[in-house]
């Protein structure tokens, strides 16, 4: 399990600009493949595959914010690695918030999550 220090924000335990940094380096390296590319979801930055968003960057809260299959959103949750993603209130299922800045976890969920969009587009990899 990973964990902020205790008293601080989402941004000030993960290093602001690092989680950005990394956020922007790991998503680089997915764009090898042309049907990946960026654009903005809800303002923040994301990456989509074929045009379905896959992953995020809340750069309010410094996390990483990723869209998976809604048992492995449980267990992400369960183990303590992430958090319900509720913009507004509003829990959406199939995504979660990454908030320690962890590049192995990171680079492991966006893997999932560019798995779990070619699932949706009947394309496995």
């Amino acid at each position: 399990m990973t964990s902020r220090a205790s008293g601080s924000s989402p941004s000030e335990s993960s290093g602001g600009d690092d989680a950005r940094a990394l956020y922007d380096t790991l998503t680089d390296d997915l764009l090898y493949d042309p049907a990946i590319g960026r654009a903005t979801m809800m303002g923040y930055p994301c990456v989509r595959l074929a045009g379905r968003f896959l992953a995020s960057y809340d750069d309010r809260t410094g996390c990483l914010v990723v869209k998976l299959p809604r048992e492995r959103v449980r267990d992400l949750i369960d183990s303590g690695d992430g958090e319900p993603f509720a913009p507004a209130g509003r829990v959406f299922r199939e995504w979660i918030s990454i908030p320690a800045v962890d590049r192995d976890l990171w680079q492991a969920v966006l893997a999932e999550a560019v798995d779990f969009a070619r699932e949706s587009l009947g394309d496995r990899p």
